[in-house]
């Protein structure tokens, strides 16, 4: 089995153990399946050490860290930090990054640049479906390489922003803020499931994609 194929696996499994929330064989949250999913990633080949550091976006692991202050003691503001948060940021960096490295080959990117997306309404949706695969930050990392070559750049930026920020709306993986959100709830004892939140997210986001790309496309 190549790299490619490892690759894809292991970014495949951790996703769905996100989204599951755990794995039944075995006693590990979503903190856990992100960090060894990053492991994984880096054990296979993935990525190297120094890969995996420039992976982690330490701007964003610091802002879930308060400032410590002469009036709040630090062990307070160590309490309020939820942890297992974001170790979970840090092992989805790792996966993610891992899988660019082994899948976004040259040869990849030519063939997905040939697959019609300087066409707006496939842009559009090729955006919504990658930003619940890898979240849609990161989705907007990936598409961005595509972009640069447009016909009408300006366009093409404003309907991946659209179709990104509407499309995340769809599932729990597609943006960290709806982690943050799954997360927390389940500290206070709510369980947010993949397959209900889908139920009850899915129309109201394919209708504002629809009327997203209708605008962007059509109407502008």
């Amino acid at each position: 089995m190549n790299l490619y194929s490892v690759a894809a696996i292991v970014f495949a499994a951790t996703y769905l153990g996100i989204a599951i929330g755990r794995l039944p064989p075995l006693r590990i949250d979503r903190a856990g399946i992100a960090l060894v999913g990053g492991s994984l990633m880096l054990a296979v080949g993935g990525m190297n050490v120094a890969e995996v550091i420039a992976a982690i976006d330490f701007n964003t692991i610091a802002g879930g860290v308060l400032l410590l202050t002469r009036v709040v003691r630090s062990e307070r503001v160590y309490r309020e930090i939820d942890w297992p948060l974001l170790l979970m940021f840090a092992g989805l960096f790792v996966v993610v990054a891992g899988v660019e490295n082994a899948l976004l080959t040259p040869d990849l990117v030519s063939r997905i640049a040939g697959l019609g997306l300087n066409r707006m309404p496939v842009l559009g949706i090729a955006t919504a479906i990658l930003s619940n695969l890898v979240s849609n930050v990161a989705a907007v990392l990936v598409l961005k390489p595509f972009l640069a070559h447009q016909a009408d750049p300006q366009r093409s930026w404003a309907v991946v922003a659209m179709a990104s920020t509407f499309a995340a709306n769809l599932t729990v993986l597609g943006s960290v803020a709806n982690l943050i959100v799954v997360r927390q709830a389940a500290s206070r004892g709510v369980t947010i499931g993949f397959w209900e939140s889908l139920r009850i997210a899915a129309p109201l986001t394919l209708m504002t994609l629809a009327l997203g790309l209708w605008w962007l496309c059509l109407a502008v």
